[in-house]
């Protein structure tokens, strides 16, 4: 059984994200409605990472649906790692890692907070201050309103997609290590 304090805890208040200097953290940022069925892939993910042993230069957040309600969470950090559903006509269950710049990179099809996401990306880069983002998907076939379960093949993805996000989070650190080590 894990030592419970070393579970990452759920954090509530605003002020944890500007309590310390979060630069050299890594925030996975898990977006998506629980109640839209596979929609939810993004939450789904955050509370599944939750379950782990996580690095300590890493911070989950389940952002559901929150837009611009989380844009003083890209003030706080020097990287974002997105997590969420994609309708991107690959099969559902697909786990695929995008480098968005600006709205139009990410998929033609972004769940049903396209406009949302997309809008808060364009917000991000009008701040001060923008971190180093990616984007992790998994890619969907349908949204089913009204339903918490996740079907199959999207269920299927979620090792897979844990491991992409840990593995790129150790890449990322590693990186910032070494830059950090030569300056």
């Amino acid at each position: 059984m894990q030592n419970i304090s070393q579970r990452p805890q759920g954090i509530s208040s605003d002020s944890f994200y500007f309590e310390k200097d979060k630069t050299d953290s890594i925030l996975v940022l898990g977006v998506g409605n629980y109640l839209m069925g596979d929609e939810s892939i993004g939450v789904r993910l955050i509370e599944a990472l939750s379950e782990c042993s996580i690095p300590e230069y890493l911070d989950i957040l389940d952002g559901g649906t929150g837009g611009f309600l989380l844009l003083d969470r890209f003030q706080a950090y020097g990287t974002v790692i997105f997590v969420d559903a994609t309708m991107d006509g690959k099969p559902a269950g697909t786990v695929s890692l995008l480098r968005p710049r600006f709205a139009s990179d990410f998929p033609k099809a972004l769940s049903v907070h396209d406009v949302g996401l997309k809008d808060m990306i364009e917000a991000v880069y009008l701040l001060e201050h923008q971190p180093d983002l990616y984007l992790i998907t998994v890619s969907i076939d349908h949204i089913n309103p009204m339903c918490v379960e996740v079907s199959p093949p999207v269920k299927k993805a979620i090792p897979a997609a844990m491991d992409q996000i840990l593995s790129l989070a150790q890449s990322l650190h590693k990186q910032a290590q070494a830059v950090g080590d030569h300056l």
